[in-house]
């Protein structure tokens, strides 16, 4: 095998090897109670959006994390295992979230028995620390002093932040509870006239629920099937009737978004925790605004459009379909056939006709081969690393596969490329006619079908970790399916078809799956903290082709507009 040849095989390893080991070194970490928690938010952020396939997915996910564990029997436990097979086996939406929120207790009560903690303590320290600010509260709250009471509400307020954890853990219907009563005290101190029997009147309630919580009792909280969407569809609705002036309902509105966001905002501030504190600080205020005599309507519809744009932005997440799959294989495929049938041409010009199945075994070997590398390299990455550190490892591998693929794409489409390996394949060829190797022949038609492979694999490497393997698996199958009509049609009526026009589409639409594969990556790599996350205002959230309005997204999105412009301009 000649200089070249060993040059071009060496290339296509590397980049697979590179992806593969880059994908397997997580694999190493130890599941932890902590990832479990998120594996069951996925789970439930699903069985919200009513997605059946994508909760039961990550409820495999959890299984297969907590088999890992391997943790003895306990009553826990137990809690657990029933809790997740009845989740599981749900019939509908509804029953599966009462179950998962079961399993998340469970969970808790396995901490709890690994980690025994004083729940009783727990609860009376908190109230010892926060009674200093809610005595200082409460006595100036009776002065009537709009300024001082604001003054120590935010140093109340700054007390809770710092304190309000065991209350979230323990008992998140009283924390709920209490994060009301903050907000509604917010928005009455933020008016123009005090209303001081109103304000004491939240200020009771408020201290009511702290102490509920530190005697242990138990509170009847907000429940019902809530998302982050239920909150984009409040603050959708506040905007509509603030249009039409209807101000008192608009703010009756974003009441409602105060008093469900308890129950929702562990999605927002996993994903971005200033937009959480924003959101906190912001809502009253807004609902304070809608009250006034003089009501700043394009202010307030600009500011909670602000808001909708943001949450949109955290919320939405791009997954790949069995589509993008098939098209991948297809736009590859297109071009292998291509080749094929120049090597059959090749042995009819040279009347070696009889040895053209050879040819066939050898382009269908080398589909196979890259067939079954692109699964194995999904499973892979499907199986290794769990919560943030899987979601960072998707954006890092995506990334590293788009420019691979770009990189790799141009290298091997150049001219002096194509015409290097045209000048191999045919003294391979030859060599192959001449001896009469039946192998050689077929090892010609597997390379020259591999090659193309190889970039196929970089493209599913990108792709792998948002999408499940059957989904790939049947990307893969529709696009083996397409081909093989292609394939006898091409045959039959060589040269009596456009086909360029088809293989042009198909390039126009790999590159398009670059774009998406680039902005899904780096949006990933924002929601967990590695990359910044600069909104442009006024633009939309396409998450179908990885459009997200951040300049981290849209920079590198335009320079790969470029490079496709100046391949095209360069080969013209």
């Amino acid at each position: 095998m000649n200089h070249f040849l060993k040059h071009k095989l060496s290339s296509a390893l590397t980049v697979v090897i590179t992806i593969l080991v880059v994908s397997v070194l997580p694999a190493q970490a130890t599941t932890t109670i902590s990832e479990l928690y998120i594996t069951i938010s996925d789970a439930i952020m699903e069985t919200k959006k009513e997605d059946d396939v994508k909760a039961k997915e990550a409820l495999e996910s959890f299984e297969k994390q907590w088999t890992e564990m391997n943790v003895p029997n306990s009553e826990a436990t137990n809690q657990i295992n029933d809790a997740y097979n009845r989740a599981y086996e749900a019939n509908n939406a509804d029953e599966r979230l009462a179950n998962l929120q079961q399993l998340a207790k469970g969970l808790a009560a396995l901490e709890k028995e690994q980690n025994p903690v004083d729940e009783l303590a727990e609860r009376t320290n908190f109230g010892t620390k926060m009674q200093p600010a809610i005595n200082k509260l409460n006595e100036v709250i009776g002065t009537n002093n709009q300024p001082a009471i604001l003054q120590e509400y935010t140093k109340f307020v700054a007390s809770w932040t710092k304190n309000e954890r065991p209350v979230r853990e323990l008992d998140i219907a009283s924390y709920g509870k209490i994060e009301t009563q903050v907000a509604f005290m917010r928005i009455t101190l933020a008016e123009d006239e005090l209303d001081l029997d109103q304000l004491q009147g939240q200020f009771n309630t408020l201290t009511n629920a702290i102490d509920d919580f530190v005697a242990g009792k138990v509170v009847q909280g907000t429940t019902g099937n809530y998302s982050v969407a239920t909150l984009i569809g409040l603050l959708k609705e506040s905007i509509d009737l603030i249009e039409e002036k209807s101000y008192d309902k608009a703010a009756d509105s974003l009441v409602e978004f105060i008093e469900i966001w308890p129950n929702v905002e562990g999605d927002i501030r996993t994903k971005n925790a200033s937009l959480y504190t924003e959101i906190e600080s912001k809502i009253p205020l807004l609902v304070s605004d809608l009250s006034k005599d003089a009501v700043d309507q394009q202010r307030i519809t600009e500011s909670i459009g602000s808001l909708i744009n943001d949450i949109e932005l955290v919320q939405t997440t791009s997954n790949y379909t069995y589509w993008d799959s098939a098209l991948i294989l297809l736009r590859e495929g297109l071009e292998a056939l291509l080749i094929i049938i120049a090597l059959i041409a090749f042995l009819k010009k040279a009347n070696q006709e009889n040895q053209k199945k050879w040819i066939y075994v050898g382009a269908f070997s080398g589909l196979v081969v890259s067939a079954i590398a692109a699964i194995i390299l999904s499973t892979i990455l499907q199986s290794v690393s769990t919560g943030t550190s899987r979601e960072i490892m998707e954006g890092y591998v995506g990334l590293g596969a788009a420019v691979l693929m770009l990189g790799v794409g141009v290298w091997l489409h150049n001219k002096s490329s194509i015409n290097a390996w045209n000048k191999y394949i045919q003294t391979q060829m030859n060599h192959a006619i001449s001896t009469s190797s039946i192998l050689s022949m077929a090892f010609v038609s597997f390379l020259s079908v591999f090659r193309e492979g190889a970039e196929t694999i970089i493209f599913y490497a990108g792709i792998a970790p948002k999408m499940s393997t059957l989904e790939l698996i049947i990307g893969i199958l529709i696009a083996l399916a397409v081909l093989a009509v292609f394939a006898i049609v091409l045959i039959k009526v060589s040269g009596k078809i456009p086909i360029h026009r088809f293989f042009i589409v198909a390039t126009v639409l790999i590159y398009i799956l670059a774009f998406k594969i680039i902005g899904v990556s780096v949006h990933t790599l924002q929601l967990t903290s590695v990359f910044p996350m600069t909104r442009v205002d006024h633009l939309p959230v396409i998450s179908s082709i990885g459009f997200y309005p951040t300049w981290e997204t849209i920079i590198p999105q335009v320079l790969l507009i470029g490079l496709v412009i100046w391949n095209l301009l360069r080969k013209k």
